[in-house]
């Protein structure tokens, strides 16, 4: 039989490297974000803003730790009409950039003290730089990984970008133990804190450099190949799939609350003279035991997913949240080290609980001609609800009410996202389209 005319076979990415390049970059981006969230617990006050009342410095540098999340549905309407217009894999290129540069800018800034209110201002540029980028990362890494999943491991396959989160959470704050442990609090101050921001350009590198081999996934080559792109995703996604936009919008604010106030609020109140007073180096250690059980949880979640439906398992781990939120007072106020290790635990145990299956179930809600677009929104949309506010609510509401109202607030956010996934079907078994 003559062959020769046949069109040659679609080259496919096996499972190691599409699993490995949709983790190495969502690794580099948190980290990249979590420094800046670090920093802007530990540094920026001191170093950014002129001096004041610590309490009023530090609320001026989470503000513009919250200026991210609001770059971010910027980001993913720009990276996501590109995604879903030329393809995940160039667009998860210029994502990748775009972070790692601004990181490295936030790095060589001067400080206030050096060229006065254009330091804060110069910060901010850079901190929604690093939003953009990530608005259009997260997203891309997510298709990455469940857009080449075989049959029933969608969630599996969707966990591993999943894993960049507590990968780069233990990165970072690993650095600033070990910046915290060999350096004085004065070189710390002058010097050492920019370190993590200079050395994510080396891991930029590698990210680009697995990003580079990988090839299109199969489902955007079938749009391709049947032509049935979209002009303008945005506005495709806004009017035909609006329902679908508010529904992950919501889902995924448990989880942005839950997580910021585990790591960004926990770090500030925690090591603040006037919150609960711990060394910054015996929080951060704390912190980072913690975070293993968020590492260990999101592939136990992401089996039971695939094995009982997303919209199950999750409802479950939103009621978990919903009754934490009544122990946070109780467990992170107790006046005991062991009662905010218990309190870390928990809580970063739940969020990885919750954080699993999230980016499996959002891009199952919408079609593949948009689903860079949808799933990007809806998870960033999010993000300015659930988590660009996050610390600074709750280190308003814990300065003038107390904890319990902190535990309130991630009650109430439970509640909305339980709503939300009560308002869904089951997306298991959906085909994507």
């Amino acid at each position: 039989m003559d062959d020769r005319h046949e069109s040659p076979p679609t080259l496919k990415n096996s499972p190691a490297k599409i699993l490995f390049a949709s983790l190495i970059g969502t690794t580099i981006e948190f980290f990249d974000f979590y420094i800046y969230a670090t920093a802007a617990a530990l540094v920026f006050p001191k170093l950014f803003f002129p001096e004041s009342d610590p309490t009023t410095a530090v609320l001026q540098s989470l503000a513009t730790f919250a200026i991210a999340f609001f770059a971010r549905p910027i980001g993913a309407a720009l990276f996501g009409h590109f995604g879903d217009r030329i393809g995940r894999k160039a667009t998860l290129v210029a994502a990748l950039l775009t972070m790692g540069l601004s990181t490295v800018a936030i790095g060589l800034l001067p400080t206030y003290e050096t060229i006065g209110v254009i330091a804060p201002a110069l910060l901010a540029l850079f901190r929604f730089g690093q939003g953009l980028g990530l608005g259009g990362e997260w997203g891309g890494a997510v298709l990455l990984a469940t857009e080449n999943a075989p049959p029933g491991k969608r969630a599996w396959y969707g966990m591993f970008p999943q894993l960049g989160a507590p990968i780069g959470f233990i990165l970072s704050s690993g650095t600033f133990v070990l910046l915290t442990a060999f350096l004085t609090d004065q070189q710390f101050f002058d010097f050492g804190w920019r370190i993590p921001f200079l050395a994510s350009a080396v891991l930029v590198i590698v990210g680009l450099y697995v990003r580079l081999k990988i090839t299109e996934t199969p489902a955007f080559q079938e749009v391709v190949e049947h032509n049935t792109r979209v002009k303008t995703p945005i506005a495709t996604v806004f009017k035909s799939h609006w329902k679908p936009l508010i529904a992950g919008t919501v889902i995924a604010l448990a989880t942005f609350v839950t997580f910021y106030l585990m790591t960004v609020f926990a770090l500030t109140y925690g090591t603040a003279k006037n919150g609960l007073g711990y060394s910054r180096e015996t929080f951060l250690f704390a912190q980072l035991f913690a975070v293993l059980f968020f590492a260990i949880t999101i592939p136990v979640s992401s089996l039971i997913a695939d094995r009982f439906g997303r919209r199950l398992t999750l409802i479950v781990v939103t009621l978990g949240i919903f009754l934490f939120g009544f122990a946070l007072a109780p467990l992170f106020g107790s006046g005991n080290l062991t009662g905010v290790v218990v309190f870390l635990v928990l809580g970063l145990g739940l969020m990885g609980l919750t954080y699993g299956p999230l980016g499996t179930l959002l891009s199952e809600l919408f079609p593949t001609t948009v689903r860079y677009t949808g799933t990007s929104m809806a998870f960033n949309l999010s993000g300015i609800f659930g988590a660009s506010l996050a610390p600074y609510a709750a280190t308003w509401l814990a300065s003038h009410y107390g904890l319990s109202y902190v535990g309130y607030y991630l009650s109430a956010a439970a509640a909305l996202t339980l709503l939300g996934l009560l308002s869904i079907k089951e997306t298991k078994d959906e085909a994507f389209r």
